[in-house]
Protein backbone atom coordinates (compact mmCIF):
# COMPACT_ATOMS: atom_id res chain seq x y z
CA UNK A 1 0.00 0.00 0.00
CA UNK A 2 2.89 2.15 0.80
CA UNK A 3 4.73 1.34 -2.25
CA UNK A 4 1.30 2.62 -4.06
CA UNK A 5 0.80 5.86 -2.41
CA UNK A 6 5.03 6.65 -3.47
CA UNK A 7 4.09 5.82 -7.26
CA UNK A 8 0.85 7.79 -7.41
CA UNK A 9 2.19 11.20 -6.84
CA UNK A 10 5.36 10.38 -9.58
CA UNK A 11 2.72 8.80 -12.04
CA UNK A 12 0.63 12.11 -11.90
CA UNK A 13 3.92 13.83 -12.73
CA UNK A 14 4.90 11.58 -15.45
CA UNK A 15 1.18 12.33 -17.05
CA UNK A 16 1.51 15.89 -16.25
CA UNK A 17 4.71 16.10 -18.06
CA UNK A 18 3.34 14.25 -21.05
CA UNK A 19 0.18 16.33 -21.42
CA UNK A 20 2.09 19.73 -22.05
CA UNK A 21 4.33 17.89 -24.51
CA UNK A 22 1.85 16.96 -26.38
CA UNK A 23 -0.38 20.27 -26.77
CA UNK A 24 3.38 22.16 -27.42
CA UNK A 25 3.65 19.68 -30.63
CA UNK A 26 0.42 21.47 -32.37
CA UNK A 27 0.80 25.12 -33.37
CA UNK A 28 -2.40 27.48 -31.70
CA UNK A 29 -3.82 29.27 -34.61
CA UNK A 30 -6.06 32.32 -34.04
CA UNK A 31 -8.68 33.37 -36.29
CA UNK A 32 -10.29 36.50 -36.04
CA UNK A 33 -13.98 36.91 -37.29
CA UNK A 34 -16.43 39.46 -35.87
CA UNK A 35 -19.33 39.50 -33.72
CA UNK A 36 -20.29 35.67 -32.71
CA UNK A 37 -24.15 36.99 -33.24
CA UNK A 38 -23.28 37.25 -37.11
CA UNK A 39 -23.16 34.19 -40.03
CA UNK A 40 -19.90 34.83 -40.59
CA UNK A 41 -18.56 33.92 -36.90
CA UNK A 42 -20.06 30.66 -37.71
CA UNK A 43 -18.42 30.59 -41.10
CA UNK A 44 -15.25 30.97 -38.82
CA UNK A 45 -16.08 28.30 -36.55
CA UNK A 46 -16.75 25.86 -39.75
CA UNK A 47 -12.96 26.74 -40.77
CA UNK A 48 -11.49 26.48 -37.30
CA UNK A 49 -12.93 22.73 -37.44
CA UNK A 50 -11.97 21.81 -40.92
CA UNK A 51 -7.95 22.61 -40.10
CA UNK A 52 -7.77 21.35 -36.98
CA UNK A 53 -9.31 17.85 -38.60
CA UNK A 54 -7.22 18.29 -41.53
CA UNK A 55 -4.15 18.57 -39.84
CA UNK A 56 -2.97 17.05 -36.00
CA UNK A 57 -0.42 19.91 -35.95
CA UNK A 58 -3.00 22.82 -35.75
CA UNK A 59 -4.61 23.86 -33.09
CA UNK A 60 -7.24 26.50 -34.35
CA UNK A 61 -10.04 28.34 -32.31
CA UNK A 62 -11.98 31.52 -33.37
CA UNK A 63 -11.90 35.17 -31.84
CA UNK A 64 -14.59 37.43 -31.70
CA UNK A 65 -13.53 40.90 -32.98
CA UNK A 66 -14.57 43.99 -33.97
CA UNK A 67 -14.55 42.57 -37.95
CA UNK A 68 -12.28 43.84 -41.29
CA UNK A 69 -10.19 47.15 -40.08
CA UNK A 70 -9.89 45.00 -36.23
CA UNK A 71 -8.72 41.98 -37.45
CA UNK A 72 -6.04 44.09 -40.28
CA UNK A 73 -4.88 45.77 -37.07
CA UNK A 74 -4.69 42.70 -34.93
CA UNK A 75 -2.74 40.81 -37.34
CA UNK A 76 0.10 43.63 -38.38
CA UNK A 77 0.17 43.26 -34.43
CA UNK A 78 0.89 39.47 -34.50
CA UNK A 79 -2.57 38.83 -32.39
CA UNK A 80 -4.46 37.17 -34.86
CA UNK A 81 -3.26 34.60 -37.59
CA UNK A 82 -5.90 35.17 -40.57
CA UNK A 83 -8.95 37.39 -39.97
CA UNK A 84 -12.12 38.04 -41.93
CA UNK A 85 -11.63 41.05 -44.09
CA UNK A 86 -13.56 42.60 -47.21
CA UNK A 87 -11.42 42.76 -49.83
CA UNK A 88 -11.64 46.76 -50.38
CA UNK A 89 -10.80 47.42 -46.71
CA UNK A 90 -7.51 44.98 -47.48
CA UNK A 91 -6.63 47.26 -50.81
CA UNK A 92 -7.05 50.24 -48.26
CA UNK A 93 -4.47 48.73 -45.64
CA UNK A 94 -2.41 47.07 -48.56
CA UNK A 95 -1.34 50.53 -50.06
CA UNK A 96 -1.67 52.83 -46.64
CA UNK A 97 -4.68 54.58 -47.77
CA UNK A 98 -7.96 55.83 -46.13
CA UNK A 99 -8.44 54.28 -43.25
CA UNK A 100 -5.13 52.83 -43.36
CA UNK A 101 -3.76 56.22 -44.11
CA UNK A 102 0.25 56.08 -43.86
CA UNK A 103 0.15 52.82 -41.99
CA UNK A 104 0.16 50.09 -44.62
CA UNK A 105 -0.41 46.30 -43.45
CA UNK A 106 1.07 43.51 -46.03
CA UNK A 107 -1.69 41.07 -45.06
CA UNK A 108 -2.18 39.09 -48.28
CA UNK A 109 -5.64 37.40 -49.23
CA UNK A 110 -6.11 34.08 -48.64
CA UNK A 111 -9.51 33.38 -49.98
CA UNK A 112 -12.96 35.00 -50.67
CA UNK A 113 -16.01 33.12 -49.86
CA UNK A 114 -19.34 35.33 -50.38
CA UNK A 115 -19.55 38.02 -52.98
CA UNK A 116 -21.66 41.07 -51.65
CA UNK A 117 -22.28 43.29 -54.43
CA UNK A 118 -23.93 46.47 -53.48
CA UNK A 119 -27.45 47.16 -54.82
CA UNK A 120 -28.80 51.02 -55.11
CA UNK A 121 -32.67 50.79 -53.90
CA UNK A 122 -35.20 53.56 -54.33
CA UNK A 123 -38.45 53.49 -53.91
CA UNK A 124 -40.47 53.39 -57.26
CA UNK A 125 -42.57 55.95 -56.65
CA UNK A 126 -40.04 58.09 -56.02
CA UNK A 127 -39.21 58.66 -60.06
CA UNK A 128 -35.70 57.73 -59.65
CA UNK A 129 -34.44 55.88 -62.69
CA UNK A 130 -30.19 57.00 -62.37
CA UNK A 131 -27.65 57.34 -60.19
CA UNK A 132 -27.34 60.71 -61.31
CA UNK A 133 -30.85 61.30 -59.91
CA UNK A 134 -30.35 60.58 -56.65
CA UNK A 135 -28.14 64.19 -56.51
CA UNK A 136 -29.78 66.13 -53.28
CA UNK A 137 -32.09 63.37 -52.82
CA UNK A 138 -31.89 61.86 -49.07
CA UNK A 139 -31.03 58.64 -49.67
CA UNK A 140 -29.05 56.01 -47.45
CA UNK A 141 -25.74 55.04 -47.65
CA UNK A 142 -25.82 52.20 -45.70
CA UNK A 143 -25.64 50.91 -42.19
CA UNK A 144 -23.66 53.23 -40.10
CA UNK A 145 -20.22 52.09 -39.19
CA UNK A 146 -20.21 49.68 -42.10
CA UNK A 147 -18.08 48.49 -45.37
CA UNK A 148 -20.90 49.62 -47.64
CA UNK A 149 -21.29 53.17 -46.02
CA UNK A 150 -17.84 53.66 -46.76
CA UNK A 151 -18.23 52.26 -50.12
CA UNK A 152 -20.87 54.23 -51.07
CA UNK A 153 -19.88 57.47 -49.81
CA UNK A 154 -16.84 56.90 -52.22
CA UNK A 155 -18.73 55.78 -55.56
CA UNK A 156 -21.06 58.20 -54.86
CA UNK A 157 -18.41 60.98 -54.17
CA UNK A 158 -16.61 59.68 -57.39
CA UNK A 159 -19.35 59.81 -60.06
CA UNK A 160 -19.79 63.59 -58.96
CA UNK A 161 -23.40 62.84 -56.96
CA UNK A 162 -23.90 64.08 -53.77
CA UNK A 163 -26.96 62.88 -52.02
CA UNK A 164 -28.75 64.64 -48.54
CA UNK A 165 -26.84 61.35 -46.71
CA UNK A 166 -29.70 59.80 -44.21
CA UNK A 167 -27.62 58.03 -41.16
CA UNK A 168 -29.13 55.32 -39.26
CA UNK A 169 -28.92 51.29 -38.68
CA UNK A 170 -30.01 49.11 -41.32
CA UNK A 171 -33.38 49.21 -39.24
CA UNK A 172 -33.64 52.49 -38.90
CA UNK A 173 -33.01 53.35 -42.58
CA UNK A 174 -35.60 50.73 -43.82
CA UNK A 175 -38.40 52.13 -41.27
CA UNK A 176 -37.03 55.84 -42.74
CA UNK A 177 -38.53 54.34 -46.67
CA UNK A 178 -41.05 52.57 -45.50
CA UNK A 179 -42.29 56.03 -44.36
CA UNK A 180 -41.15 58.11 -47.48
CA UNK A 181 -38.61 59.62 -45.48
CA UNK A 182 -35.87 58.64 -47.42
CA UNK A 183 -35.93 57.77 -51.05
CA UNK A 184 -33.93 54.60 -50.88
CA UNK A 185 -30.40 53.21 -49.67
CA UNK A 186 -27.81 50.86 -50.77
CA UNK A 187 -27.65 47.54 -49.35
CA UNK A 188 -25.25 44.36 -49.76
CA UNK A 189 -27.06 41.76 -51.67
CA UNK A 190 -26.98 37.97 -50.57
CA UNK A 191 -25.63 36.19 -53.85
CA UNK A 192 -27.33 37.94 -56.94
CA UNK A 193 -30.72 38.71 -54.62
CA UNK A 194 -31.89 40.80 -52.40
CA UNK A 195 -31.01 40.28 -48.59
CA UNK A 196 -33.51 39.84 -46.34
CA UNK A 197 -33.95 43.32 -45.35
CA UNK A 198 -34.63 44.54 -48.75
CA UNK A 199 -36.69 42.00 -49.44
CA UNK A 200 -38.93 42.76 -46.52
CA UNK A 201 -39.11 46.76 -47.67
CA UNK A 202 -40.03 45.78 -51.33
CA UNK A 203 -43.21 43.20 -50.14
CA UNK A 204 -44.54 46.11 -48.47
CA UNK A 205 -43.35 49.24 -50.50
CA UNK A 206 -42.52 48.64 -54.48
CA UNK A 207 -38.65 49.20 -54.94
CA UNK A 208 -36.28 50.31 -58.17
CA UNK A 209 -32.65 49.22 -58.43
CA UNK A 210 -30.26 51.51 -60.30
CA UNK A 211 -27.54 50.17 -61.99
CA UNK A 212 -24.69 51.49 -63.88
CA UNK A 213 -24.07 53.18 -66.95
CA UNK A 214 -20.48 51.66 -69.25
CA UNK A 215 -19.16 55.36 -68.81
CA UNK A 216 -19.63 54.57 -64.69
CA UNK A 217 -17.97 51.30 -64.58
CA UNK A 218 -15.38 52.81 -66.64
CA UNK A 219 -15.02 55.69 -63.96
CA UNK A 220 -14.89 53.29 -60.83
CA UNK A 221 -12.62 50.13 -62.47
CA UNK A 222 -9.69 53.78 -63.05
CA UNK A 223 -10.76 55.13 -59.85
CA UNK A 224 -11.82 52.94 -57.41
CA UNK A 225 -9.85 49.49 -58.24
CA UNK A 226 -10.28 47.88 -54.75
CA UNK A 227 -14.05 47.33 -56.03
CA UNK A 228 -15.32 44.33 -58.28
CA UNK A 229 -18.07 45.09 -60.79
CA UNK A 230 -20.82 42.84 -60.50
CA UNK A 231 -23.31 41.68 -63.15
CA UNK A 232 -26.43 40.96 -61.27
CA UNK A 233 -29.86 38.73 -63.26
CA UNK A 234 -32.40 41.53 -61.65
CA UNK A 235 -36.14 40.06 -61.36
CA UNK A 236 -39.71 40.81 -60.47
CA UNK A 237 -38.74 42.24 -57.20
CA UNK A 238 -35.95 44.31 -58.58
CA UNK A 239 -38.20 45.64 -61.22
CA UNK A 240 -35.39 45.59 -63.47
CA UNK A 241 -33.70 43.56 -65.97
CA UNK A 242 -29.85 42.48 -65.88
CA UNK A 243 -28.12 45.39 -64.57
CA UNK A 244 -24.65 45.78 -63.29
CA UNK A 245 -23.20 47.17 -59.93
CA UNK A 246 -19.88 47.54 -57.58
CA UNK A 247 -19.24 45.19 -55.03
CA UNK A 248 -16.50 43.73 -52.79
CA UNK A 249 -15.42 40.22 -51.01
CA UNK A 250 -15.69 38.97 -48.14
CA UNK A 251 -12.57 36.80 -47.49
CA UNK A 252 -10.08 35.98 -45.71
CA UNK A 253 -6.36 36.99 -44.90
CA UNK A 254 -3.18 36.70 -43.15
CA UNK A 255 -0.97 38.27 -40.99
CA UNK A 256 1.91 39.57 -42.47
CA UNK A 257 4.53 36.99 -41.32
CA UNK A 258 2.61 33.74 -41.63
CA UNK A 259 4.56 31.12 -42.97
CA UNK A 260 3.88 29.76 -46.53
CA UNK A 261 3.39 26.21 -45.16
CA UNK A 262 1.29 27.29 -42.32
CA UNK A 263 -1.15 29.56 -44.91
CA UNK A 264 -0.79 26.51 -47.73
CA UNK A 265 -2.23 23.88 -44.94
CA UNK A 266 -5.08 26.29 -44.06
CA UNK A 267 -6.32 26.61 -47.94
CA UNK A 268 -5.65 23.26 -48.93
CA UNK A 269 -7.72 22.32 -45.97
CA UNK A 270 -10.58 24.97 -46.14
CA UNK A 271 -10.58 24.49 -50.14
CA UNK A 272 -11.37 20.26 -49.82
CA UNK A 273 -14.14 20.56 -47.76
CA UNK A 274 -17.70 20.64 -48.94
CA UNK A 275 -19.87 20.12 -45.46
CA UNK A 276 -18.84 22.34 -42.98
CA UNK A 277 -18.60 25.72 -44.78
CA UNK A 278 -21.82 24.99 -46.29
CA UNK A 279 -23.47 23.63 -43.37
CA UNK A 280 -22.27 26.85 -41.13
CA UNK A 281 -22.97 29.55 -44.14
CA UNK A 282 -25.25 28.29 -46.94
CA UNK A 283 -24.26 30.79 -49.17
CA UNK A 284 -20.90 29.13 -50.09
CA UNK A 285 -22.91 25.40 -51.19
CA UNK A 286 -21.95 24.69 -54.68
CA UNK A 287 -19.34 27.36 -55.00
CA UNK A 288 -15.82 26.90 -56.13
CA UNK A 289 -14.22 28.92 -54.22
CA UNK A 290 -10.71 29.19 -55.64
CA UNK A 291 -12.31 30.11 -59.14
CA UNK A 292 -14.42 33.01 -56.80
CA UNK A 293 -11.18 34.03 -54.97
CA UNK A 294 -9.34 34.41 -58.19
CA UNK A 295 -12.21 36.25 -60.20
CA UNK A 296 -12.75 38.59 -57.84
CA UNK A 297 -9.89 38.99 -55.96
CA UNK A 298 -8.22 42.83 -55.67
CA UNK A 299 -5.24 42.29 -53.50
CA UNK A 300 -2.41 40.02 -53.61
CA UNK A 301 -2.72 36.62 -52.89
CA UNK A 302 -0.66 34.70 -50.01
CA UNK A 303 2.38 32.48 -51.63
CA UNK A 304 0.80 29.92 -49.90
CA UNK A 305 -2.29 30.07 -51.49
CA UNK A 306 -0.84 30.70 -55.17
CA UNK A 307 1.02 27.51 -54.40
CA UNK A 308 -2.79 25.91 -54.06
CA UNK A 309 -4.18 27.05 -56.31
CA UNK A 310 -2.03 26.17 -59.25
CA UNK A 311 -1.45 22.57 -57.99
CA UNK A 312 -5.03 22.11 -58.46
CA UNK A 313 -4.10 23.48 -62.04
CA UNK A 314 -5.52 27.01 -62.36
CA UNK A 315 -4.60 29.99 -63.78
CA UNK A 316 -3.11 33.08 -60.81
CA UNK A 317 -2.66 36.21 -62.59
CA UNK A 318 0.68 37.95 -62.15
CA UNK A 319 -1.03 40.83 -60.48
CA UNK A 320 -1.97 38.57 -57.68
CA UNK A 321 1.16 37.18 -57.30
Amino acid sequence: MKFLNVLKPAALMMASAIIPFSASAQERLAFGSTNAQSAHYAYFAAIAKVVNQANDKYQASVVETGATVDNLKRMARGQLDIGLITTSALYHANNGIKTFDGDAIESRLLWAYSLAPQNVVVRQDSGITSLAELDGARFGPGQRGSSTEATSQDVMSTLGFEPDWVRGSNGELAAAIKDNRATGFIKSAVGTKFDALTTDIATFTPVQVLGLTEEQVSTIKAELPELSIVQMPGGEMENSGPYTTWGFMIGVSARPDLSDEVAYDIVKAVMEDSVEQATAFPNVKGQNLAELTLQYATSKLHPGAVRYFEEIGLDVPDTLK
